[in-house]
């Protein structure tokens, strides 16, 4: 499997490719490919049998093909946990170079970070890492956003978008910081938060890809 092919198989599972049929638009917005690249790489996926493509609905994972994107994924944030815990990485430098060692590493290699690690259960942008097995258990989460103005909560996850981490970290918003929405700013305005006892503010387009206990 090539890069290019692990690379379309990854974003296919993380579009939700498991349970459900992905459209070509997905997937070209989200590798910023043309559709017609993205057209030919299906039948190719298809032929090796990783994914099962219907035109004009969409590509759903085979079996095979979760258990290549669970693999790659697990690869990925194990490798970030140690680039962060333990050489000092920013999450944007963490998740740059994690894209270029899952492609690289054995499985042996995984499962020994793995135990090194101490059997870690997400990474640190908050995402679960799945087990050898491909279980997940995906906590139920929602956005900044979507909190009224005075409730508070817990941040679990960001999107890796490298400048949106590199922005909250110069914030000073980690997973697991304690967070109150004191208020929103009019016409989707900043996000006024206090967080850790400290006031900060988000942009409402970033304080839409920090997640939170839905509870």
């Amino acid at each position: 499997m090539t890069r290019n092919k692990e690379d379309y198989i990854k974003e296919i599972y993380k579009l939700g490719g498991a349970e459900q049929q992905v459209n070509n638009k997905q997937i070209a917005e989200i590798l910023n490919v043309s559709p017609a690249s993205v057209t030919e790489m299906l039948g190719k996926l298809q032929k090796e049998e990783l994914i099962v493509y219907e035109p004009y609905k969409g590509t759903k994972l085979t079996e095979e093909g979760m258990k290549a994107a669970v693999t790659l994924l697990r690869g990925h944030r194990l490798w970030e946990v140690f680039l962060i815990e333990h050489l000092g990485y920013t999450w944007s430098e963490a998740h740059e170079d994690a894209e270029r060692l899952e492609h690289v590493a054995p499985a042996r290699l995984i499962d020994r970070l793995e135990k090194y690690l101490d059997y870690p259960a997400f990474c640190p942008h908050g995402n679960v890492i799945p087990q050898a097995d491909g279980k997940m258990r995906i906590p139920k989460l929602k956005s900044l956003v979507e909190l009224k103005a005075g409730e508070s909560s817990t941040i679990r996850r960001v999107i890796e978008e490298n400048d949106l981490m590199d922005y909250l970290q110069e914030l000073g918003i980690h997973i697991g910081s304690k967070v109150v929405v004191e208020e929103f700013g009019a016409c989707e305005g900043p996000v006024t938060i206090r967080v850790d006892n400290t006031q900060k503010q988000l942009s409402y387009k970033a304080a839409g890809m920090v997640y939170v206990d839905e509870k």
